[in-house]
């Protein structure tokens, strides 16, 4: 079944990562797949050390749509490289988590009707959470749960900046 964690509240890393913890609880193989980040959030290495295959886009050379046009292009073939690895290996695992990839499909570096047919693909056979702010309406429409964080309050609101350890 197709997983969609959305919204603008905190919170859709943090609930995919506790879906791969009962998952490994339970024996099953798990795939955690981190785009549009640079891999030094706290949960990367707690993962691997549970047993969760974590790969990580790289290079990660900042927020996309501040990036230059070169680095864009660097950010595209990353990305692409990351799916890629993700659709060839699909089938060793139980779980799949595509960390930020509503925003890798948003801004089309991949093509959101392509992560669909994918999504659509593996729905029957195995766990695949999307993670992201904006999901585009063909990952939608493949999704069989769409939970949606909604901001209330957040200290960046009022000037804190994302803290270690709970925001990243």
């Amino acid at each position: 079944m197709v997983h969609v964690y959305c919204g603008e509240g905190k919170g859709k890393t943090t609930a995919s990562c506790g879906l791969c913890v009962r998952a490994v609880g339970r024996g099953r193989r798990v795939l955690f797949a981190q785009f549009f980040k640079d891999g030094t959030s706290g949960e990367i290495e707690p993962l691997r050390r549970l047993g969760v295959d974590v790969t990580v886009q790289s290079p990660h050379l900042g927020m996309y749509k501040t990036l230059s046009d070169a680095d864009k292009e660097i950010t595209r073939e990353a990305c692409e490289a990351l799916f890629s690895y993700v659709c060839k290996v699909a089938d060793k695992y139980d779980l799949i988590v595509l960390d930020e990839f509503a925003a890798v499909c948003r801004y089309g570096v991949i093509e959101p009707e392509r992560a669909a047919r994918f999504l659509y693909a593996h729905r029957n056979s195995r766990e695949i959470v999307v993670t992201g702010r904006s999901p585009s309406q063909a990952l939608l429409d493949v999704a069989d749960y769409i939970t949606e964080m909604k901001k209330v309050r957040h200290p960046f609101d009022v000037g804190v900046p994302a803290r270690e350890g709970v925001e990243y």
